[in-house]
């Protein structure tokens, strides 16, 4: 091999990797002008990678539009890499169609008639997703050359190893990657990009997977919902759902679609499920009680969204003058509230002034110097605004339910479906952009909190809450699925095939019956199945991964969960934790050099791996820097031979 060659090794090939190695492609000129090695390891096909991998029912989409689905660092980003331009989903569609890129396999035809009918506003299957993902990812390989090779195999271990001559400040130690096909892999530069990983259940899972053995029953602990075996439920049988999130919805076509039954149009506009037989009967309940809150069909017609005015450097600067550390409730969320809010009242009034009593410039210079939680806000807002289902409550949007009690089942389901219909007659109509105006301030807040918000300056509770309650709470306003799918749940109601159990559902086990419970003493709904699923993704862990490289990292101190201390104690968020320079954490607190993690699994704060254009984007700010860290590592190296073990060809562009 070419002598002064540095070896940089991915752990993992979905989006991530893929938008690591197109900012190392845009930064190189700059930075590093010698060649690199440069490895992937990933089981599943490059660029989508497991959880986007096209091997999955047809039926299951994505919960954007095809035009809010870009790979590409724009011009919104703000990194000192340049920006590059590139089609995002539909324009991309398009570009097949017509021709104009060519560099794609050849689609089977279901997937050509999805290309063919894509628009912008469509909400795109993801085996069409992973085609999108999986070409972003070949070019970005082009784009560096011969210097790409990709191992279709998993790393089972990373160890550090010493070498006298590589002791220079640049490069202290180099790591050895070990992949399940017995090859190893000598790096400078380790970056781990896994994605959403298995691990072993919780202790209350756990109890219910050995409680069902012993009863002949099923349980279906967290995990990626086309991942898990369902064909033991049997059709008609009681089924408790924990979850009504994402990975619910793609359990309702999985049971009910994927078991052969179909959705009609009714005459009214509604949907109407036709059963095939087959099909469980589920109960459903979750922390709040209601589904996702569905995407926007709205467009805006007031003034355009601008740069954030409340929760900005200089405010956050100014809080970090008052106080060593900050606390997310009481100096972060009332700025996040307020932004919010500026931008859903701003919509309100420039968008549609005849639903108020009160102009903008009025109301935006008196709302600007009064604190979101003061009764002065309150005055101001109700003044401007009579009619009081206009007033934004978020408290009220987290907690739906919150105080409520309910008379029995019927009124659980008669107000869970008035919910959704409500949601419906607000998300999914053009007569009321005010939800999109709401959508897009809490995206920008979300993007903008990791950039502006020292994470070493948060208190240790409020770690906590950033990694939980504000990310379920963006996840659940502004992440949820297609409206379709909602108006699929009422149908699957009307059919008798989904019940809703209400508000903060407890599972419980009877040995007597050998039956699951879940209850809600709130709504005082209750159904004994045999039969639980746990509808959402496995919480992030370290310790109990059954990644075997997470494990190895834990065994070998490498790396370590993310612990906090808070007034119950200490606390494990359970990710991997990183530095604020995405550098790997040793249980002692000290950043391991050259070894690298991004990604959800990881205590930074740019979750995703593609995004909205246009939104400056956290991940890709990420993808940019971490790009230039390990190129400036790349020119910082002595001169050695590169003794990388592996001589397996490169796979680029292999589908």
């Amino acid at each position: 091999m070419p002598a002064n060659i540095p070896a940089v090794v991915f752990v993992g090939g979905g989006p991530r990797t893929a938008g690591v190695l197109e900012r190392l492609a845009a930064n190189r000129p700059e930075l590093f002008s010698g060649p690199l090695e440069i490895h992937v390891v990933e089981p599943h096909v490059p660029g989508s990678g497991r959880i986007w991998r096209y091997d999955q029912h047809p039926g299951l989409l994505l919960n954007s539009m095809a035009a809010d689905i870009t790979m590409y660092t724009d011009a919104s980003v703000a990194c000192e890499g340049p920006a590059s331009q590139g089609p995002n989903l539909a324009e991309w569609a398009a570009g097949v169609v017509d021709g104009s890129i060519t560099d794609v396999p050849d689609f089977p035809s279901a997937l050509r008639e999805q290309l063919r009918s894509l628009t912008g506003a469509t909400f795109p299957t993801r085996q069409l997703q992973s085609q999108y993902l999986e070409w972003f990812f070949r070019r970005a390989a082009r784009s560096l050359g011969r210097d790409v090779t990709v191992h279709r195999t998993t790393a089972v271990g990373v160890r550090q190893v010493r070498e006298p001559e590589a002791e220079t400040a640049a490069s202290p130690s180099a790591y050895l990657v070990e992949l399940a096909n017995g090859r190893t892999l000598r790096a400078d530069v380790v970056v781990t990009a896994l994605g959403h990983t298995d691990s072993r259940p919780g202790a209350a899972s756990d109890a219910w997977t050995d409680f069902a053995g012993r009863h002949d029953g099923y349980h279906a602990a967290p995990s990626y919902t086309t991942d898990v075996d369902y064909s033991p439920i049997a059709p008609g049988q009681d089924v408790i759902v924990a979850g009504m999130g994402l990975a619910f919805v793609d359990l309702l076509v999985l049971l009910m679609e994927g078991r052969g039954g179909r959705f009609v149009e009714r005459s009214d506009g509604g949907l109407r499920y036709l059963p095939s037989g087959r099909e469980p009967k589920l109960w459903a309940g979750s922390r709040r009680g209601v589904p996702y809150h569905s995407k926007i069909s709205a467009t805006l017609r007031g003034e355009a969204p601008g740069p954030l005015r409340f929760l900005t450097p200089a405010a956050v600067e100014a809080l970090l003058a008052q106080h060593e550390e900050l606390d997310f409730h009481r100096d972060l969320w009332p700025l996040i509230a307020k932004e919010a809010g500026y931008g859903y009242y701003r919509e309100l009034l420039t968008g549609n002034p005849a639903r108020a009593a009160m102009d903008w410039d009025e109301f935006a210079a008196r709302y600007s110097g009064l604190d979101w939680y003061s009764p002065a806000r309150e005055e101001l807002v109700a003044a401007a605004f009579p009619d009081a289902s206009l007033h934004l409550d978020l408290e009220r949007l987290d907690r739906p339910f919150a105080g409520h009690r309910f008379a029995g089942h019927q009124e659980v389901q008669d107000a869970v479906v008035g919910y959704i219909e409500h949601d419906l007659a607000l998300r999914d109509s053009p007569d009321h952009p005010e939800t999109l105006a709401l959508f897009l301030a809490l995206l920008h807040v979300y993007m903008e909190v990791g950039r502006v918000v020292p994470p070493e300056r948060l208190n240790s509770r409020s770690q906590q809450t950033v990694h939980g309650w504000w990310h379920g709470f963006f996840s659940f306003v502004d992440s949820g699925p297609p409206p379709h799918r909602l108006r699929q749940m009422l149908a699957l109601h009307r059919a008798g095939l989904l019940q809703f159990l209400g508000p903060d559902l407890e599972v419980t086990t009877d040995e007597s019956t050998g039956l699951f419970h879940g209850s809600s003493l709130q709504s005082g709904t209750s159904v004994a199945a045999k039969a639980l699923i746990e509808a959402r993704l496995p919480s992030p862990t370290v310790a109990r991964s059954l990644n075997p490289l997470l494990e190895s990292l834990h065994k070998t101190g490498l790396g370590t969960e993310q612990q906090l201390l808070t007034a119950d104690g200490i606390h494990s968020t359970g990710k991997l934790l990183i530095s604020s320079g995405h550098q790997l954490v040793n249980p002692e607190g000290v950043p391991q050099p050259a070894l690298f993690g991004v990604g959800p699994g990881t205590s930074g704060w740019g979750a995703g791996a593609f995004a909205r254009p246009g939104t400056n984007a956290a991940p890709f700010r990420e993808n940019d820097a971490l790009a230039r860290t390990i190129l400036t590592t790349a020119s910082g190296l002595a001169a050695q031979p590169s003794a990388t073990l592996s001589t397996e060809p490169a796979a680029v562009g292999k589908n």
